[in-house]
């Protein structure tokens, strides 16, 4: 492995802070074009009018968002990960956020049957990609292709880039969870620009994790996702360990300490 795979580990107290969101942190990495990717225990819902402090839930979605992005790298869909560096941060190559949300729609949930008013549940009748403008003062408002390109947030070729990695993403998590009896009902991604030299390609970022993913049990359509923060439900921890064991990613993570949520004010 070469050294760019093996960085020094440098503290938290002493890193450069780029980028602080709702859930993650972003620091300088160690290597030009690297940053270190640190998972909070912040939960927000509605646009962070919802907050609490979730012991352990940063832990499982570094651990469960490594093993879905490294699957991803192994069958060749670009991404932004490298590898993780502990059981809260992760090394991935640093990107130019197109500030779009990906969403892809498999079964009736959330906003979705809201808008048009589907029975939640729902099959729909092919998977269904939707775009939101990333902007925390609007709410992150649903946007057409028409409007992508228009504002310049992303080129046709890219956005067609961005569309072709969002149905094999599905593709290959659908298939995935399937086979662990659990159905992908939708999930969301982000896209960035990673550019070596004078070439640009579009990699999926951000993270995968029952935070970005409706994840329902296929016998009992257990909610095992942020939908039971979301809807008072409770039991989030105890949703997100079932995901992580049934990835078989459990070993190491025997000891977490689950907690009650803490509402931040």
């Amino acid at each position: 492995m070469t050294d760019f795979l093996k960085p020094r580990y440098i503290p938290m107290n002493r890193r450069r802070r780029i980028y602080e969101g709702k859930a993650k942190v972003l620091y300088e990495g160690p290597e030009p074009g690297t940053l270190i990717q640190h998972f909070k225990d912040d939960a927000t819902a509605f646009n962070s009018k919802k907050h609490a402090i979730i012991d352990g839930k940063g832990v499982l979605n570094n651990r469960i968002s490594e093993y879905l992005f490294q699957n991803l790298n192994d069958i060749g869909v670009p991404t932004h990960f490298i590898r993780r560096l502990n059981m809260r941060e992760q090394l991935i190559r640093e990107v130019e956020i197109i500030p779009l949300e990906v969403v892809v729609r498999n079964v009736a949930a959330g906003s979705i049957s809201t808008r048009l008013g589907l029975e939640e549940g729902t099959q729909l009748p092919r998977s269904i990609v939707e775009f939101y403008y990333k902007n925390d003062a609007l709410s992150d408002p649903m946007v057409s292709e028409e409007h992508i390109t228009a504002f310049g947030w992303a080129s046709p070729p890219e956005l067609d880039d961005i569309m072709a990695l969002a149905i094999r993403v599905n593709d290959f998590l659908s298939g995935l969870f399937l086979g662990v009896g659990i159905r992908l009902v939708d999930f969301k991604i982000e896209c960035g620009r990673l550019w070596e030299n004078e070439m640009m390609r579009i990699v999926l970022a951000d993270e995968i994790s029952p935070d970005s993913c409706r994840l329902w049990d296929i016998k009992s359509n257990d909610k095992l996702d942020k939908d039971r923060f979301r809807r008072d439900m409770g039991g989030l921890v105890e949703a997100y360990t079932e995901v992580a064991r049934r990835l078989g990613i459990m070993n190491e993570m025997e000891n977490i300490s689950v907690k009650g949520p803490k509402l931040v004010q």
